[in-house]
């Protein structure tokens, strides 16, 4: 029996360390690990899109995408034919975008956005101390962050918050935690819940996805 190629897309400026958790039954499964690159100049997640696309190497593979990966896995699936996309902590349009995302939007606020407090994440964290939770998110954006250059800041922001689709793709699968401090759930529509998940859970609900992605992949 072939196995299924799964290719899976991080989050926002994030490596395929956040998958390291991640284990799908090798007898059935094949996982391979997509990675941000810089954009072109005024690209459009079209094109860009387009380009990460070229990395996929197999004929009809699932397509699993996590936050704005979830976002560019749905514009990949437009190019290429895919057995199924599985979008986890994400959106399907942008009506379910909260409503400081629509602010955004509408004063076009991402161009003001400190982007380039990202690129000192490093410093950050080898300087905060404790147990408390801003020391470990930078821990964890310190361990998970794989490209930090403003031009792929800038353009990402911008990216997500004038993504024009208005109608979710009825195909999707969309998995989201309860607790989803960026995209909350008062706004998702059609989703397999995961109680207590928050925005990280694809690092923190691993177990979870462990036991549940098998059967959501092979599901017709």
């Amino acid at each position: 029996m072939d196995k299924i190629p799964v290719y899976f897309m991080p989050g926002l400026a994030a490596s395929p360390k956040i998958f390291e958790n991640i284990k799908l039954p090798e007898d059935r499964f094949e996982m391979f690990y997509l990675e941000w690159c810089l954009p072109l100049d005024d690209e459009s997640i079209g094109g860009y899109a387009k380009r990460i696309a070229a990395n996929i190497k197999h004929d009809n593979p699932v397509l699993i995408g996590v936050s704005f990966g979830g976002i560019l896995v749905q514009e990949i699936a437009a190019i290429i034919k895919a057995r199924k996309v599985i979008i986890i902590s994400s959106v399907k349009c942008n009506t379910e975008f909260p409503r400081r995302m629509r602010f955004a939007k509408m004063t076009r606020a991402y161009r003001i956005f400190p982007t380039g407090m990202m690129q000192n994440v490093d410093w950050l964290a080898k300087i905060a101390v404790g147990n408390n939770m801003i020391t470990r998110r930078l821990n964890l954006y310190e361990k998970f962050l794989s490209i930090r250059d403003k031009k792929y800041l800038d353009w990402a922001l911008k990216t997500i918050i004038l993504w024009d689709r208005t109608l979710p793709d009825e195909t999707v699968v969309h998995i989201h935690g309860d607790a989803d401090e960026v995209f909350p759930v008062k706004y998702i529509k059609n989703y397999i819940p995961v109680k207590g998940g928050t925005h990280i859970m694809i690092i923190n609900k691993a177990k979870w996805l462990n036991e549940n992605l098998p059967s959501i992949i092979l599901k017709e």
